[in-house]
């Protein structure tokens, strides 16, 4: 499974903090850690409330890739800035993110088309977020068809059911467990599936054991990736578990270190 880093964003004071200042070791010396801990791509953030976003992103996408050769996911909500971090990054990104909105696709896939990019959909439109799994499988097809029309395969999307906090939302706990079953249905080759996991564990005590166990749950419906935290050893060691009991990887004994 591909872990997501979620560290390398402005919401975190200490980012921003980085980013205001320019402090390319605090940032280089963030990737390398989240690397180290296991993460497969790093999810790229300015934050809220900028107004440089282009340069920032930019600046951002240029500093971590002279520290670490991965993947970049590039997350904002301003199609400019989106575009200046899929222009600054060397290899092929992940698009974070398009809806089922008509307006939004209509931006996003075709940039995801023109670049060669992965891209994330989140199962919802401008109604906002389904209450079952087969409305938001129904949003999900929207997308798969939309993106393959402009020659977008199912190897670079992936789908996003939308993780609700248990606390404010206990019921949509199994339903996006459900909709992540059916979303493996939807094409041959299957979509992949990502989700936010930490959204799971918002407002609640005992954040790590719930983020845990419910990526177990995730990864036994056919999660293919999860945007979180690496640096958490106790999830890392739960999913190289779960690999070797889902067959996903080959059993040793020091399978936590392999």
């Amino acid at each position: 499974m591909i872990v997501i880093s979620e560290r390398i964003n402005g919401l975190f004071t200490s980012v921003m903090k980085a980013i205001d200042n320019r402090d390319e070791k605090f940032i280089q010396d963030l990737a390398v850690s989240q690397v180290e801990a296991g993460a497969g791509i790093l999810d790229i953030n300015t934050g809220p409330g900028v107004d440089n976003a282009p340069e920032i992103m930019t600046w951002l996408v240029k500093t971590v890739q002279d520290a670490v050769d991965v993947q970049l996911s590039i997350d904002t909500p301003k199609m400019d800035a989106m575009e200046a971090g899929v222009k600054a990054a060397n290899k092929k990104v992940v698009i974070n993110s398009t809806t089922a909105e008509a307006a939004k696709m209509g931006i996003m896939f075709p940039m995801a088309a023109e670049y060669g990019s992965d891209i994330i959909c989140l199962t919802l439109d401008e109604t906002g977020i389904p209450n079952d799994a087969n409305a938001r499988c129904e949003f999900a097809m929207i997308m798969v068809a939309q993106a393959m029309e402009l020659g977008i395969g199912t190897e670079r999307i992936y789908l996003d059911p939308l993780v609700l906090p248990v606390g404010a939302a206990q019921d949509q706990g199994p339903k996006v467990l459900e909709a992540m079953s059916m979303f493996k249905a939807l094409a041959d080759p299957p979509p992949k599936t990502v989700v936010g996991l930490s959204n799971v564990s918002n407002n609640t005590k005992e954040r790590p054991l719930l983020n845990r166990t419910y990526l177990v749950m995730l990864m036994a419906n056919g999660l293919d990736a999860a945007i979180t935290d690496p640096s958490d050893r106790d999830l890392i060691a739960a999913i190289k578990a779960s690999e070797v009991l889902l067959n996903k990887s080959l059993y040793a004994d020091d399978f936590l270190r392999a």
